[in-house]
């Protein structure tokens, strides 16, 4: 059975960004995915450093949550990471969780399917989803879409509910995803091999 981590990026544990994943998540369910839900947290995140030694180890320097993921990346089949808008961008915590994990593990995201999903009371919604779903095009991945953009609205914990429209965005971005990995797994059964890719060629536009 294909399995979907669903990455938690707010404060708060149980507010309207945990209500959107939950809705995806019950739809992945209901069409045949396992899910798991991680939360990050209210601590202090650190930021990626530069050091570059998690090129050569494949771990990050700060061992958290990062290396949690990093280690059981294999276990899943797609990833959907949820934040709140704060000035029309993702949560700074969940920037520098992202920023560690895909640069230290971003190889082994190859393949799998993504989608971002983000809450705002009002505006920039777009930009936040944006940010997010650069990490996605740039490690080789499938990124999944919906009946609108990935985007709910609420201020107070579970006003999002009232957002019909957007609960069934999530309903169909779980659909989605079910059904995609479902095709995954049938090209995999009849010997569809996923792409080879050439080593990562870096230019830097600097004379």
């Amino acid at each position: 059975m294909s399995k979907v981590l669903l990455i938690n990026g707010s404060p708060n544990e149980y507010g309207n960004t945990w209500t959107a994943l939950k809705e995806a998540a019950d739809s992945l369910e209901q069409h045949g995915a396992e899910t798991e839900m991680l939360y990050l947290g209210k601590q202090p995140m650190a930021g990626c450093i530069a050091c570059y030694k998690c090129v050569k180890s494949g771990t990050c320097v700060f061992d958290d949550q990062v290396n949690q993921v990093i280690e059981r990346l294999e276990q899943y089949d797609g990833l959907i990471i949820g934040s709140p808008v704060y000035f029309a961008g993702p949560s700074g915590r969940l920037c520098a969780f992202l920023d560690r994990l895909f640069w230290a593990g971003g190889k082994r995201m190859a393949g799998k399917l993504a989608a971002a999903v983000v809450c705002c009371r009002r505006g920039g919604a777009s930009a936040a989803l944006d940010r997010l779903n650069r990490y996605f095009t740039y490690s080789n991945m499938c990124v999944v879409g919906s009946s609108y953009w990935n985007l709910v609205h609420g201020l107070k914990a579970g006003e999002v509910k009232e957002d019909t429209e957007g609960m069934q965005t999530m309903q169909n971005l779980g659909k989605n995803m079910a059904w995609l990995l479902r095709n995954m797994e049938a090209g995999k059964d009849s010997g569809v091999q996923r792409p080879d890719y050439e080593r990562k060629v870096y230019t830097n536009f600097v004379r």
